[in-house]
Parts: structure tokens; sequence; C-alpha cells
């Protein structure tokens, strides 16, 4: 595929020199700045350099300098993706069945990057999306401020079950407030923090920046909404998932053999759907909300450089699970079992306000009192060219887009990574260059030695060998990859489906009934992993 690797330059890189390679970069990258970027519900081809149409001109700078992987894995769902890029420990064994979002994490068991990276110098700040009863700013973060999600989310104000903290205080919002847009000036206010610091005197930093967008609820101000209303009224989502899987070629994120992924089961073809232009916003709010993350990302790299610390600052920017159609075509008061057709004055808002039932050609969403998502056929497009979406293990639903930049760290940027990796890498990852350890013995607990690895060789051009295998529990499957081949089983007894990833990265042909004995042996090694990792109380 284009822009990979070469081999023969890969093998001179790998065999060459890598004392030689690891000392330069030591000695350029010292324990670099880290920004970690996570997107909520992003489609692995919503952003330009994925594929996407939605104009994110920061991501796609970014992508350019740096490195895009095509083979980088989550776990289907918010909380369990966040237990284990947090700790580098497949969820399960912290408490997080992989099953549902709002598990608490056993922290007698585990120790987060931020807790290491604090103890290694680091002045250490997160926004966002936190969703444990433990707050961050007792978890290794100096600073803090976001909602502690447990309830539902609203871009313009706090609702019950998710109060806002400014480190460890509860915080009023301001009228004028857009979640998208208070994260992200919270977190230019932390990096000023640092930057009042003369450099050289400067602790390295680690920001961790956990959006909400794109999330359901559709929320968006009218003047973001309105530059993508056209693009999605000529177009509908049939064609744009054409388009999307047309440019991943063209830009090599994908072989021209493989097929897009199956349509999913009752959605109508774009030209028979109800109400075009009503469907149409819904995509056109969705984009709204992507484009508020790739703003926000611009405002923090340029933050970055006038620091001057652009090129020791490791930034990565990836997603918790993939694409969602929470909500879909249901009003909100049948999601909620509210009677049809009636005001819903929901107790979450803590002003009372009520939300209007439903959405339609007559109620569109995006204000504060509307509440809706975007639907599947949309989620669809959105995950192109992969099967299914966020809660299944088909690729739709577990493979994540991951950005990486850091010019003084990095050997090749510009290019496409084919290693597998998965969120677990990230904390092995962070302490490696940080040329920090990993405990035994972490404040009087014992955490359990991390399931991933350092991505780093990555970064340095040398490659690293591929996981011994990458194992899921998540809502609808039973999920194991070894190698190029994947098995994906429904529930907890449905029949095992077989996929070669090389040949089939859309997972439309199974290949069960002719591999048996395949399948037997991945099934027995997902099995055991199963048994050594899942917590059962």
């Amino acid at each position: 595929m284009k822009h990979r690797w070469l081999t023969f330059q890969r093998l001179l890189l790998s065999l060459a020199a890598p004392c030689l390679i690891g000392t330069v970069f030591a000695a350029e990258a010292s324990q670099p700045n880290i920004v970690l970027i996570l997107a909520d519900d992003l489609g692995w081809s919503d952003i330009g350099c994925y594929g996407g149409e939605i104009p994110t001109p920061n991501l796609d700078r970014l992508a350019a300098e740096g490195l895009r992987f095509t083979q980088f894995y989550n776990n289907s769902v918010c909380g369990p993706s966040r237990a284990s890029l947090l700790t580098g420990l497949y969820s399960q064994r912290i408490g997080h069945s992989g099953t549902h979002w709002n598990q608490a994490t056993d922290y007698t068991r585990c120790v987060t990057f931020a807790e290491l990276l604090k103890g290694k110098g680091y002045h250490t700040m997160m926004v966002g999306k936190w969703q444990d009863p433990d707050l961050p700013f007792r978890r290794g973060f100096n600073r803090y401020f976001g909602p502690i999600t447990g309830g539902i989310i609203s871009y313009y104000e706090e609702v019950a079950h998710n109060p806002y903290y400014l480190n460890d205080q509860r915080v009023n919002l301001p009228e004028d407030f857009y979640l998208t847009e208070a994260l992200t000036n919270h977190a230019l206010d932390f990096l000023r923090e640092i930057a009042s610091h003369p450099p050289g005197k400067r602790a390295p930093f680690l920001l961790y920046f956990a959006h909400i967008a794109p999330h359901w609820p559709l929320h968006a101000r009218e003047t973001d909404i309105a530059p993508h209303r056209a693009r999605y009224r000529a177009r509908g989502w049939d064609d744009w998932r054409e388009a999307r899987r047309e440019k991943q070629r063209a830009l090599g994120l994908l072989p021209s053999s493989w097929p897009l992924s199956p349509r999913l089961p009752g959605l109508p073809i774009w030209v028979e759907a109800p109400a075009p232009n009503w469907q149409a916003e819904r995509m056109a709010i969705y984009a709204a909300q992507v484009a508020s993350i790739d703003r926000s990302t611009g405002r923090i790299l340029a933050a970055i450089d006038e620091m001057g610390e652009r090129e020791n600052t490791l930034v990565l920017f990836l997603s918790d699970n993939g694409a969602a159609h929470d909500g879909g075509m249901v009003p909100v008061n049948a999601m909620f079992g509210f009677a049809p057709g009636a005001d819903i004055n929901l107790t979450w808002r803590p002003n009372g306000r009520p939300v209007r039932p439903g959405s339609g050609p007559d109620n569109l969403p995006g204000p504060a009192d509307t509440f809706f998502s975007y639907g599947p056929a949309w989620a669809m497009v959105s995950n192109t060219p992969f099967r299914d979406m966020k809660l299944t293990g088909y690729e739709g639903g577990i493979r994540t887009p991951l950005i990486v930049r850091w010019p003084a760290g990095i050997a090749h940027p510009g290019i496409f990574v084919d290693d597998v990796g998965h969120v677990i890498d990230l904390l092995p990852t962070f302490l490696d260059l940080a040329d920090g350890r990993y405990p035994s013995e972490f404040d009087g607990r014992f955490p359990l030695h991390p399931d991933g690895r350092s991505l780093a060789p990555v970064f340095r051009g040398a490659g690293r060998p591929a996981p011994e295998f990458l194992a899921w529990r998540v809502p609808f499957h039973r999920v194991l990859r070894l190698g190029d081949w994947k098995i994906v089983g429904a529930g907890d007894a449905g029949p095992w489906e077989l996929f070669d990833l090389a040949a089939d990265g859309t997972e439309t042909t199974n290949l069960a009934a002719d591999h048996p004995d395949r399948v037997a042996q991945l099934a027995a090694r997902w099995r055991e992993w199963d048994a050594s990792t899942h917590v059962r109380h």
C-alpha cells in the first residue's frame, strides 16, 4: 500500500543501529510533553485525513506532520476504553466487564498514567469526561475541569448526575456555556500556567483532553451548523459512504479490493428516506460537533507553539469507540419511557427546562431544549468502510483512528503505520518515554503489570513485533484477533464467525465453515483470556 515503510528501509533501521537510534532520540526528546486528545463516539472516517468530507484542517495537518495508524483498537464502549487507556490493562482486570460504560475502576489493582508521570516530575492536567466516582484530582491529575458523567449529557448546561468540577470543587456554569469551548478554554488556562515558567525551569506536562463531542445529543450553535448544511442536502448517506471509501483508497488507507461493509438491515436508501432535509440537518449538526473538535485542537496546537514546546511535545488523537447511533429514529420520549407527544420536564435539567419530544421536520435538533442523535445510517457513514458501530466487536465498533505527532521523536513523519496497537499500549508508551519503570508497589497498592506494550519503537521507525493476540468482551460480542485472523461471537454463546482481516478488513465473508480447526484454536485462546481477565463480582 501507498506511503508504507519500504521493507528494506525498515530492516536497516531495525538492524543497523538500534542503540544509536535510541540514544539520539533520548538525547533530543528527553521526557517529552504529552497531549492526549480523545474524541467520544467519533467514527473512523469522520476526519479528513481518514477519508471524511468534514473540514478538519488542524487534524489533517497533525497527521501530515506525524503518523497515522491504520490498525489501532479501543474497547467499543466509552467506560472500558477509558479504563484501559488510563491504566494499560484490559478493563476486565480492573472492575469493568467490558459490556457497561459506567462501572467503577478498581484502583487497588492498577495505577493511572497520570499518577506515574506525576511521580516522574510531570505537571498533569485533565479536562473533559471522567466516568468514575473517584475524582481525577485524586488519581494523579494536578488540575482538572469537566463533568463527572453519570447520566444524560447537554452541551449547554449541567444536568443531574453530571456535576462539573474544577479540581475537587463543584462549580456553576456561565450562561453562555458551550461544552467543547469551555473544555478548550480550561485546557488553555492550564497550559498558560506552564508557560508562566521560563523555558528550562518548566516541568514537563501531561494534558489529557477527553472530549465529549461528537457524542449525542445533537447540540450546536446555528453559526456552526450553517457551513455544513448544503453539503448533506446535496448528497445523502449512500453517496457520502461511497465517497469516503473512494477517498480512503486514494489516500492509501485501505486496499482497493476491500468492498464496503454490508448495510445494516432495515436502513432505507437515501432516495427513500423520509424527510431528507431533516435527515441532512442531523448530519450537519454532527459535522459541526466534529469541526468543533478540530477547532479546539488547532487552539491547543497554537498554544504549544507559542510556548516554544512544539518540537518536544507528543500529541496523540484518537476515539474511544466507533460511531454510535444512540437514539436513532426513536423520539426522546420513547427512549426514556414518556407518553407519546408529552412535553418532557426532565428532572435531570436543574433549571427545569422542558425538552421538546422527539425530533422531525418541525422539530430540528441543535438547541438546548432538544435531545436526539443522527441515527444508524449516518453512523455507518462515520465508520466507513468498516462493519457496524459502537457496542459491537466488528471493526466499526473497535477500530479507532490514531494520529501521533512528535517532531523531536518521530523518525519519518507523514506515513501510515500498519502496526497493530490498542489503547492498552498508551500507558507503557508514556512511561517508556518518561524514562520510568512500572512499579510493583505504588502508594500502598500492588498494581497488575500492564497488558500493553510501548509504541516508542514504532515512533522511532524500528517497528515492533505484532501482539501475541488481542481480545475483547464487548456489549454484543466476544472477539479475538491473532495475526490477521479474527473471530467474532454473538453474546455469550453465539456461533463464532471467522474473518481474514488482511484480505477482508470490512468483514464481508465469514470463513468459519472453511476453517473449523482455526476457529477452535482461536476460541480456546479467547476462553483462556476470558478466564484470566474477567473479574466476576
